[in-house]
This record gives structure tokens, sequence and C-alpha cells, in this order.
């Protein structure tokens, strides 16, 4: 946790590799100070058949599974910061979005809660 999936057109291989994407999401994420370095998650899907409106035009959305827990602030920082570092590394990709999906605490499970010593904090 946080978990972010990017989803991008192919032809941005062209220009940048998935791993400077990747990489800059991350490191994105990291100067919000919301999370710790090694709970950060970051994937990426490419796409080949999709549109942007009624033309073909290259994107990048970066979806941002989060705890609740967090200000409506430090949310729009987070998706602001998102999105000005990756339109600072692809200056020439028009559609560069982001967005904030919550989990609930409540609903939210995974394999290292099972270990009985596991305890959930946020920084």
């Amino acid at each position: 946790m946080p978990h972010f999936i990017i989803d991008c057109s192919k032809d941005i291989l062209k220009l940048h590799s998935q791993d400077e994407i990747i990489q800059q999401v991350n490191l994105s994420a990291i100067s919000t100070k919301l999370f710790y370095k090694n709970d950060i998650k970051v994937r990426i899907n490419i796409f080949d058949k999709y549109s942007t409106g009624d033309k073909k035009e290259n994107f990048i959305h970066v979806f941002s599974n989060i705890m609740e827990g967090r200000t409506m602030e430090q949310k729009a920082n987070l998706t602001y910061k998102l999105v000005k570092d990756l339109a600072s590394l692809c200056p020439e990709i028009v559609h560069i979005g982001a967005n904030v999906i919550e989990f609930e605490r409540a609903s939210y499970f995974n394999k290292n809660m099972l270990d009985p010593n596991y305890k959930f904090s946020m920084p």
C-alpha cells in the first residue's frame, strides 16, 4: 500500500521507457511524504487500442489507490505532484491525469496482516 496503476498509450514507449515512467511516479509519491518508501507499489498498463476524444493522442493516467485517512489537501497535492512531474518528464504528451481512489481500512486485507504481530501505521 499504496498502489499506483499507470495506464498509458503504447507510443509513449518510443519516447520514454516503462522504467522511466514507473520511477517518476515512485519519486513523485515519495516526495509527498504521505507514504513509506518501501510500501509504494507501481505498475504500468500499456494500451494499443484506445481513443482520446475524437482523436488518438498519447496519454498517461495514474490511478492512485491509497488507504483512507488522508485529507483532501493531501490527496489534491498527490495528484498535482504526479501530473506536474510527469508533465516535466513528458512535455510532448497532452493528456496526463491522475486521481485518488481510497481503500476502506475496515475492508482492506493483505497477506502481511495474517501475522499476529502486524500493526498498521501511516507516516
